[in-house]
């Protein structure tokens, strides 16, 4: 920390603020990066955010890998929703092959990344009440990502980096206990969430601290490239999954919750709303699954889809796939394209450059955490040093979106 004088008028007070890093490795920053503040006791007067703490360079990296290795680089971008990033990517490489899934495909994706949604709020929302000073929120949601948790696993072995689904449709099927665990979450859940919002909506405390803190226009918001629930809190009803539908979303029934000021307080209600919807969201995609062939898991594309074990070891067909696969011999096509779907922090983009090589020639992601951190200056300037945390776990900043 240094001190600044600043020269004032003779026969004025003289005003010393001081420099203070909040970050990179600060425990109230949830993540590895880094702010310079200039404070004026405990005000904060002007703020210079510093990213590239955790930078990992997937994009290269990427450009050196063949298209199904790609999946576990997006993992590592939000992790705490990383199943929405693997299903992303997956869906990006498919527009670019021509690939049409299944309807089946298409909404056990659905449930997949409703569930990735409600565990990202989660954790964003009960960091924000133990920045507030409520613990026991955080604590008692926890239980239930562990549930979500143990749904990726019975689906794909993992838990948190999940490397879930393949271009083309999911590695394996679910199982029976995997949809037994997802009915026990939509029965169980909700009343847990709204023990949750008893808590924390109406707390006189959790109000004050969070009301009329770092608010943002829906003109700014908009001209910072704001999306996702940040945006939609400043009242702008712009969601992705509405204005242009993939994964066969257009085919669900669900309100998109909207804010009016954009401060913390309008940030942590459309995300609890958010949750609401996403739980609407399985229940009719696992209604729509069990009206459909259960033996249907992907595409049936050969070039691009691994065959089953047992088969690559008895069927000289499967055994040719499977090592032009591997061997990234499959012919890609040539071709420039952006996707881009709804990321639990917003608009999750991949522009996406193939020459036909068994690599991207050019990948790049469009993290929302990049875009909306720009702004976390202006969001706090003004405001007090505690208020500047809260500010910064209600835009639910992750480190490994922010730098890819």
């Amino acid at each position: 920390m240094s001190e600044q004088h600043i020269t004032l008028p003779e026969g004025s007070i003289e005003r010393v603020t001081q420099t203070l890093n909040l970050g990179p490795t600060h425990p109230a920053t949830h993540g590895v990066f880094q702010n310079i503040l200039e404070i004026d006791g405990e005000r904060v007067v002007s703020s210079e955010s510093t990213v590239g703490y955790i930078h990992r360079a997937f994009e290269k990296i990427a450009e050196r890998r063949p298209y199904y290795q790609i999946t576990p680089l997006t993992d590592r971008l939000n992790y705490c929703s990383s199943p929405i990033n693997n299903m992303g990517w997956h869906i990006t490489v498919e527009k670019l092959l021509g690939i049409q899934t299944p309807k089946r495909v298409d909404y056990l994706r659905v449930i997949i990344m409703e569930l990735a949604r409600i565990c990202d709020h989660l954790i964003c929302n009960g960091v924000v009440g133990v920045d507030t000073g409520a613990f026991t929120g955080f604590l008692y949601l926890m239980r239930w990502r562990e549930l979500a948790y143990e749904i990726y696993e019975e689906i794909c072995g993992s838990r948190l980096t999940t490397n879930i689904g393949r271009v083309g449709g999911f590695e394996r099927n679910f199982t029976p206990a995997a949809f037994e665990k997802i009915e026990k979450f939509l029965v169980e859940f909700p009343k847990a969430l709204k023990e949750f919002e008893t808590l924390m909506n109406r707390n006189r405390i959790f109000m004050e601290r969070t009301q009329g803190v770092g608010p943002i226009s829906a003109e700014r918001a908009m001209n910072y490239g704001f999306t996702g629930p940040n945006l939609r809190a400043a009242g702008v009803d712009y969601d992705l999954r509405v204005a242009h539908p993939y994964s066969s979303y257009e085919d669900f029934e669900f309100s998109i919750p909207v804010g009016t000021t954009g401060d913390c307080y309008d940030r942590f209600l459309v995300r609890n709303g958010e949750m609401w919807e996403s739980l609407s969201i399985i229940r009719q995609a696992m209604d729509k699954v069990k009206a459909l062939p259960a033996d249907v898991y992907h595409a049936d594309v050969p070039a691009y889809y691994l065959p089953e074990k047992s088969d690559v070891y008895t069927k000289m067909e499967a055994l040719i796939y499977h090592f032009k696969i591997i061997m990234g011999e499959s012919d890609i096509l040539p071709g420039e394209l952006y996707n881009a779907v709804e990321g639990a922090n917003g608009e999750l983009g991949f522009y996406l450059i193939s020459d036909g090589g068994r690599s991207p020639y050019r990948l790049h992601f469009r993290r929302p955490c990049f875009i909306y951190y720009q702004a976390y200056g202006e969001l706090i300037k003004g405001a007090m040093l505690s208020d500047a945390l809260i500010c910064m776990s209600s835009l639910n900043l992750i480190a490994g979106e922010l730098d890819a």
